[in-house]
């Protein structure tokens, strides 16, 4: 009979105390994998979202909390930027393209945000990839709403539905748009980001349902109708008719309603200064913050400098990189109070280990005794101390492992669906599995304390009846 065979069947005879260091030992090595696991996946979600923006711009504020509402929904901002200011930046010879972010409307809790054509075109994430569409395509009426994939799935959202926006970004609101309904044109393939999080509507759009809502409540007869919004957008006459959406088909044409069916109807030709002046009357004038993308990277710090230091009008410009560093700092504390956690509830389940085989001690020692007698050595009963140790190790590790993907399979959803970031299992990095070897080889030195107790103790001592 060999020590393994032996080892396996004392473990087996104790199997409820086995099983219970064992579980120890798991959570512990659950918790360790988790908090590093989930500390580089949301990392890496952070940067997959801003991959491809060389500035953020917005009103004067933390770079911290501008990154943190332009990107990735959270938060406000405490001012706006004036639209002259914005096509001025805009405007430059160094910049390819521009995204304006208007926020401050929600739907059934997702982020509604205001902004132009130019964020289906230039936003990148992920690397350099550009956002695609799952049905449909990007708001071409008005009145039309582009849904992120979360938010098209969890609202049960298809080309052609009608959406009400709620004033105030909570997730309870009591002032809805009622008179100024969208309808979905387009649903945006998921990617992982707080972009499926969110709705996307005209910026035109955005200031047309907010007209006579500058007390932050709707004045009686200020507010637009359907029609007035649209003659003011400029959408009359046969020059700027709607063009139908292959894909919404008949469907979509109904559930447009009453009201959209009244906004498509030709309206008199208007010459191109009278189509410039109603364009410009749902201009916003001012908006939440924007996204650059510069010709060349080299000339973001350049730009960035020039726009934090004008006195007149001041604004915020971040680098997104440079922003998140910061983000890291704030948090990095709670992350090494969370790795200084795991680590004390580790060297906890050792030392349970550690009193478990040591109980079992006084109770072993005629069995101990009985092996002196078949002829084995006190270097063999210690191995086989160790051996046990190592199976119960082992076992702990692999446990703690499984316990670990599991909690990233069941916070995944939540963390989706509160911070837009994909978190997806896999496995530990290299360095994880040496230290994951450390603790195995912790496990083990931790055993020798009992393996050297028993290694001094003699055959009379074993068979000697104790009162």
């Amino acid at each position: 009979m060999t020590l393994v065979t032996l080892a396996r069947g004392s473990l087996g005879n104790r199997r409820a105390a086995v099983a219970l260091t064992v579980a120890t030992i798991a959570i512990s090595i659950a918790l360790l994998v988790l908090v590093e696991q989930m500390r580089s996946q949301v990392r890496e979600g952070f940067y997959r979202s801003v991959s491809g923006t060389d500035l953020i711009v917005g009103a004067p504020t933390s770079s911290v909390q501008l990154l943190l509402f332009s990107v990735f929904g959270l938060g406000n901002p405490t001012s706006n930027v004036g639209w002259a200011r914005y096509r001025e930046i805009a405007d430059r010879p160094v910049v390819d393209w521009s995204i304006p972010l208007s926020l401050g409307d929600s739907h059934q809790g997702f982020r509604v945000i205001g902004t132009t054509a130019a964020m289906f075109e230039h936003y990148r994430y992920a690397g350099g990839r550009s956002l695609e569409f799952r049905h449909g395509g990007p708001f071409d009426g008005l009145f039309d709403v582009v849904v992120g994939a979360r938010a098209a799935d969890r609202l049960g959202y298809a080309i052609g539905d009608r959406v009400v926006l709620a004033h105030g970004g909570g997730n309870v609101s009591l002032q809805h748009h009622d008179e100024l309904p969208f309808v979905v044109s387009g649903v945006l393939a998921p990617t992982g980001t707080p972009v499926d999080q969110s709705l996307y509507i005209r910026l035109d759009a955005h200031h047309a349902i907010h007209v006579g809502w500058e007390q932050g409540t709707p004045r009686p007869g200020a507010t637009l109708s359907p029609e007035q919004a649209q003659a003011r957008a400029g959408h009359g006459g046969h020059d700027h008719a709607r063009p139908e959406h292959p894909d919404r088909g008949e469907h979509g044409d109904d559930a447009r309603g009453a009201a959209e069916s009244e906004a498509r109807v030709a309206t008199p030709a208007r010459d191109d200064n009278e189509q410039r002046r109603a364009q410009a009357s749902l201009q916003p004038e001012q908006i939440s913050s924007f996204l650059l993308g510069l010709k060349t990277r080299a000339a973001a710090l350049g730009l960035r400098y020039e726009i934090n230091q004008r006195r007149e009008a001041p604004l915020l410009a971040i680098l997104p990189g440079i922003a998140l560093q910061e983000l890291w700092r704030i948090t990095g504390l709670a992350e090494q109070i969370l790795r200084v956690v795991a680590g004390l509830v580790v060297l906890a389940g050792l030392l349970g280990m550690l009193t478990a085989l040591l109980t079992t001690l006084n109770e072993r020692r005629r069995e101990m005794a009985i092996l002196r007698a078949c002829g084995a050595r006190p270097w063999q009963i210690s191995a086989l101390l160790l051996l046990e140790a190592a199976f119960i190790m082992l076992s702990g590790i692999a446990a703690g492992l499984l316990l670990a993907a599991a909690a990233q399979f069941v916070l995944a959803p939540w963390l989706l669906a509160r911070f837009g970031i994909a978190v997806s299992l896999t496995w530990p990095e290299a360095w994880q599995w040496l230290v994951l070897s450390g603790i195995a080889l912790a496990g083990v030195l931790v055993a020798l304390v009992p393996a050297a107790m028993v290694y001094r103790r003699t055959l009379s001592d074993g068979m000697q009846v104790r009162q």
